[in-house]
């Protein structure tokens, strides 16, 4: 990502497993967070979840979203991001999820029963190094 400081791009790195929490807006205009696995396409921010979450519902209502990625090792480091839904697909979404079960519980993904996993990319608009 061209304007992602340099000095917390080990933040990106899937050796990091740090968590990005995500915000989205309910229909009131109420804001939802979740914290949530991540990886990155070099330009766009990477998340995957199960079409129907809440989450799922209101990115493709309203695409406008905040994140913060934060340092596992210093919990006082972190990005904030103020970023935008540019894309969502089902497309390799299955092995998507699978890549991020990996990288961050080292097994496999498990199935379960009635999922329909979706891809979000996510092009950042702003982003505040803290």
């Amino acid at each position: 990502m061209k304007d992602f400081p340099q000095d917390y791009f080990d933040l990106l790195k899937d050796e990091t497993k740090a968590f990005l929490f995500l915000a989205t807006t309910m229909a009131d205009g109420s804001p939802q967070v979740t914290p949530i696995w991540f990886n990155t396409d070099n330009d766009h921010i990477l998340i995957n979840t199960n079409e129907g979450r809440t989450k799922d519902r209101n990115m493709k209502a309203r695409p406008k979203v905040a994140l913060v990625i934060q340092d596992p090792g210093d919990v006082y480091r972190y990005v904030g991001i103020r970023g935008e839904v540019v894309e969502y697909t089902r497309e390799g979404a299955d092995e998507h999820i699978n890549q991020l079960a990996l990288k961050y519980d080292n097994e496999p993904w498990k199935y379960r029963e009635g999922q329909k996993r979706i891809i979000f990319k996510i092009k950042p608009t702003h982003i505040d190094p803290h």
